[in-house]
């Protein structure tokens, strides 16, 4: 079974597979209605099952016209819809969608519940997130970055803020992709330990950024965050926004990214998010056709 459940699960020639295959599919749609079909249809006749236990705008919407464009269909659940772990065990759960859908993507808070669907299920699982990890996004940011600035291989990218799942991402695919990558931002928000040996540590943003092709950031707080923690994690990371000033430490082009949705003028300033080193909205588009790039791969078509 070709599951995708995370970049440092899967081998190096078959992510640079679905990142080439990407760039391939986006260009073949150069210029058509979004809601026109790809040619080769190549999801014509398959059922995809899309689950969202956590909110969504761009993992919905991304994966459900992606589908679409390849001529296969949708079946969007939430956790509320399913009692998923609840009402019925993940497994028991997993066994039964597999007899109705070909392809099964999940956004879930626990890596555990990701990890029992794909034990159990008959056919390929995609984590679109999980409290852990978000490989999906970063494989639309290793796109993105290339699309600007050709092979992402032996460059630096510096993450600044939090070292939450996006980050962890990013650590994984800073291994099988080759380059190198920086986190700042507070010790008490440091990535966990299991990435440790993944990436560089510096707590000074301004030094941490010094020849950086890339810098990145994401949402200092959760929506499931309370006061009390939102109102904490800005007093430790106020230091590590990505304003102006920190951009012009790095390369003269660099890129700047953040997977959105944004605070803006908290993590970043809206002149850096709406400023030339931005390509937040290529990567947002991006999205689609990294995850269009991952569907075909696990279902081999």
């Amino acid at each position: 079974m070709t599951h995708f459940l995370d970049i440092h699960t899967t081998d190096q020639p078959e992510l640079r597979k679905i990142i080439d295959s990407a760039h391939a599919m986006k260009s073949a749609r150069a210029g058509r209605p979004k809601g026109a079909p790809d040619d080769d249809q190549p999801l014509a006749g398959h059922m995809v099952a899309l689950i969202f236990e956590k909110p969504s705008t761009r993992t919905r919407v991304s994966f459900d016209v992606g589908v679409r464009q390849m001529g296969g269909q949708t079946m969007v659940l939430s956790g509320s819809d399913m009692q998923l772990g609840h009402g019925e065990t993940i497994a028991d759960t997993a066994r039964v969608l597999s007899r109705y859908v070909d392809l099964i993507m999940i956004r879930t808070f626990e890596e555990a519940t990701l990890l029992e669907m794909a034990e159990y299920a008959s056919v390929p699982v995609i984590n679109g997130l999980t409290n852990r990890t978000h490989p999906c996004q970063i494989m639309a940011d290793v796109m993105t970055f290339e699309e600007h600035r050709g092979p992402i291989k032996g460059k630096k990218v510096v993450w600044s803020g939090d070292g939450n799942n996006v980050f962890a991402s990013f650590a994984h695919a800073a291994k099988q992709f080759d380059f190198d990558l920086t986190f700042t931002g507070p010790e008490p928000l440091d990535p966990e330990p299991a990435l440790d040996g993944l990436y560089k540590t510096e707590r000074d943003p301004d030094v941490a950024v010094q020849g950086a092709d890339l810098i990145v950031t994401d949402t200092w707080v959760s929506m499931h965050d309370p006061q009390s923690a939102r109102e904490r994690r800005h007093n430790q990371l106020r230091g590590y926004q990505v304003n102006a000033d920190l951009m012009a430490r790095a390369k003269p082009d660099s890129l700047f990214m953040h997977c959105l949705p944004a605070h803006r003028d908290d993590e970043a300033t809206s002149e850096v998010m709406d400023g030339p080193h931005s390509v937040i909205f290529d990567e947002a588009e991006n999205r689609l056709h990294a995850q269009k790039a991952i569907m075909r791969w696990c279902l081999g078509t």
